[in-house]
């Protein structure tokens, strides 16, 4: 059963039991604009004791707010009170709620197209706040005023920039007005890990190019990178130019590297430290670097063979390949390059991605070498004879290996 009739049977089950229920926030909007979208939150003026009692199978997240998490046939949806929001002391979250009416539900939320709801058994929409016309419009307002708006909650100012982005709207002139005067109290209201998570978000979209130039048009981008904060917006524009065109599925750092031309890996590590990406994410950018050095470091046709069997055995070495080939003159000529490389490697790079070199610890060990150190040194120099001579035989690795300083002085 897909999301939609799951959550219908939510609300009907909430209405049956005499409540208010409609589908609430982003899934309405993207409803509206013919989106499919399996993302349903349930907003309802039933108790949370009330949902608990309801539906056998909870989590309990927020319940001081009065969310639920509703388990159904597997599915899980956010079930929340509707309420109205008290005074908001740390730029994030209000000091405490009370429980309310859909009006004032809604007049609590960020933008007037995320502040609709929907019936889905009466399939009717409830609009207080204009949410339709600025749909109609194309146009990312805050319901109500902005600066109050973003003094609640500072991420506001960036998921307004998601948003325009994301659909190709436009940000309305006092919203934007907002932002500006507020950009700079981003920090410390808002936690770096968000703000990671709003590019990780934006980049599942087009326009992200778009999105980091009018952040940095509106003062954002600089008070999240303070090393950007003498950079003409020209120069901004110039750095993301080739977003639009990069292969798709590309780890989110790589994209966060076009803003800062010939970045070193030093200058990697302190970035994704600073964003507090995961280690895998950085570890990508690392790779799409040193794909980069290789790339700058090579003359004329010779190349180094096992620098690159290695590369092409990374999952991600293809992604790479696509991005550095973007900016070169003969882009086509650059992958055939790399093209015949690969075919030429195949064998070396499919061993290495099985990780079953042909020599390995068991192969020694026949010869008398004892596990530790020195064996170490020895399988490395084995793996490396092998595709320098392109071997296929460890016989014929072992014979090259004993000429070895690193196996006569074992």
């Amino acid at each position: 059963m897909n999301a939609r009739l799951l959550a219908t049977e939510i609300v009907k089950i909430l209405t049956d039991a005499g409540y208010i229920a409609y589908f609430a926030g982003g899934w309405v909007r993207d409803y509206l604009l013919g989106v499919v979208s399996d993302d349903i939150d349930i907003a309802t003026n039933a108790p949370p004791e009330s949902i608990l009692a309801l539906f056998p199978q909870t989590i309990l997240v927020g319940l001081s707010f009065g969310v639920v998490i509703v388990v159904h046939h597997g599915h899980q949806f956010e079930v929340a009170t509707f309420r109205r929001d008290k005074e908001y002391i740390d730029g994030r979250k209000p000091s405490s709620i009370e429980f309310s009416t859909p009006e004032a539900d809604a007049s609590r939320r960020d933008f007037t197209i995320n502040g609709m709801f929907y019936d889905p058994l009466e399939d009717a929409i409830y609009d207080y706040v204009h949410g339709r016309k600025d749909l109609t419009e194309r146009m990312i307002r805050t319901i109500g005023d902005p600066y109050a708006r973003f003094n609640e909650d500072r991420l506001r100012m960036v998921r307004a920039i998601r948003f325009s982005a994301r659909f190709g709207f436009v940000v309305d002139p006092e919203t934007q007005e907002a932002i500006v005067a507020n950009a700079d109290s981003l920090f410390p209201a808002v936690a770096m890990e968000r703000i990671w998570q709003e590019f990780v978000k934006m980049v599942k979209y087009p326009n992200f190019d778009h999105a980091l130039i009018e952040m940095h048009r509106l003062n954002l981008l600089p008070i999240i990178f303070p090393q950007l904060n003498n950079v003409h917006l020209n120069d901004i524009k110039l750095r993301v130019a080739y977003i639009p065109k990069f292969p798709k599925n590309m780890p989110t750092l790589w994209y966060l590297m076009e803003l800062f031309p010939g970045i070193s890996f030093e200058e990697i590590e302190e970035l994704s430290g600073y964003l507090h990406t995961s280690k895998k994410e950085m570890r990508l950018a690392m790779f799409l670097a040193t794909v980069r050095a290789q790339v700058q470091s090579e003359g004329g046709t010779s190349f180094d063979r096992i620098a690159w069997t290695y590369l092409y055995a990374h999952p991600a070495s293809d992604l790479a390949l696509q991005l550095i080939g973007l900016r070169l003159p003969a882009p086509a000529e650059f992958f055939e390059v790399h093209h015949k490389r690969i075919k030429l490697l195949t064998k070396h790079i499919e061993r290495h991605k099985r990780k079953l070199p042909l020599v390995n610890a068991m192969k020694l060990q026949e010869y008398g070498i004892a596990p530790g150190i020195q064996m170490g040194l020895l399988l490395k120099e084995a793996e490396r004879l092998a595709i320098l001579h392109d071997c296929q035989e460890a016989g014929q690795v072992i014979v090259m290996l004993r000429q070895t300083p690193q196996w006569i002085y074992q």
